[in-house]
């Protein structure tokens, strides 16, 4: 098996009432990747970069064992640089700048040696690049997509042609709502499908997560944290472990993607409890694990049948 990522490489300078930290590695398809490494192993990059991309980035993601033969890097270009400031909410957040640089006019070429990846998980970039990108793809199992508010305001119609072509979409609550006019999340999801993708996560924060498949719907609760320090790239991670553990088990069925989605919450709530990537470089497998069942202990309880409406 194997997995193809695109998406955002970025430059991040994150401020929260807890900390700040300046020029951290960032983007979409980096929390992705990182995430999913835990599950699986090809992981092939896409994305674009300028030679201010220095061999530190690079090294934090080849020590993953991930593929950057797809990473293009542009001779004396500025890699996408993003700033933000967070709130004691950390749901609140101010974006400081949003400097696209060469991610402005990234056109995603698939190398040849990637063009029969098994997977492909698409972060949240302009759905005429994720339409782009799976033109170039032969015949995936599984096509995970994500996508924002800003794609479903200024490219609706494009997004909504994306959506045919993807088995399952993740999307946070807001997105949700927006996208379908519906303001129930329960309604909101089943408009989703209607679509194109069969299967749609809703991601709720510090609330959890919603599957929806043709025959279920399934409820995840969120780890309960003490501490959370940087929120950043947490969809990202999620979607990163999501698609890893599908990938890894090749398996897509109900009672699967449900664990999917419980991978998925694991690897978020291990990304918030420090800054940027930092949790992740000495994260292992056997923690990954332990908090996975920690999670189905939070909603497991023995059941208990009346006798006689006593």
């Amino acid at each position: 098996m194997s997995l193809l990522v695109v998406g955002s490489l970025a430059i991040d300078t994150i401020e929260t009432p807890f900390g700040r930290v300046e020029n951290v590695l960032g983007g979409s398809s980096t929390y992705i990747s990182i995430a999913a490494s835990y599950f699986i192993k090809p992981i092939r990059l896409v994305g674009v970069v300028g030679s201010d991309f220095s061999k530190e980035y690079i090294n934090i993601l080849e020590d993953r064992e991930i593929d950057l033969e797809g990473m293009q890097v542009i001779p004396g270009g500025k890699t996408f640089r993003w700033g933000g400031r967070y709130h004691y909410d950390l749901n609140v957040r101010d974006t400081l700048y949003t400097d696209l640089n060469v991610f402005q006019h990234f056109n995603p070429v698939i190398p040849k040696s990637y063009k029969k990846t098994t997977y492909v998980c698409l972060g949240n970039i302009d759905p005429v690049l994720q339409h782009r990108v799976l033109e170039q793809i032969e015949k995936p199992r599984l096509v995970v997509g994500d996508t924002m508010n800003f794609w479903i305001k200024g490219k609706n119609a494009e997004l909504r042609k994306t959506l045919k072509l993807l088995d399952v979409l993740i999307l946070n609550e807001s997105e949700a709502r927006e996208i379908t006019d519906e303001p129930n999340l329960i309604k909101a999801g089943k408009a989703v499908r209607e679509l194109g993708p069969r299967i749609v996560v809703i991601k709720k924060g510090e609330h959890g997560a919603l599957l929806f498949t043709p025959s279920t719907i399934f409820s995840a609760p969120a780890f309960p944290l003490e501490n959370i320090y940087d929120p950043t790239g947490a969809g990202d991670t999620f979607a990163g472990g999501f698609i890893g553990w599908i990938a890894k088990t090749n398996d897509i069925s109900d009672a699967n993607l449900k664990r999917a989605v419980i991978y998925g919450s694991t690897m978020a709530s291990f990304c918030v409890e420090k800054f940027s990537l930092d949790r992740f470089k000495n994260l292992t497998i056997l923690e990954i694990h332990d908090r996975f069942h920690s999670f189905r202990e939070l909603s497991h309880f023995e059941e208990d049948f009346l006798d006689n409406g006593k």
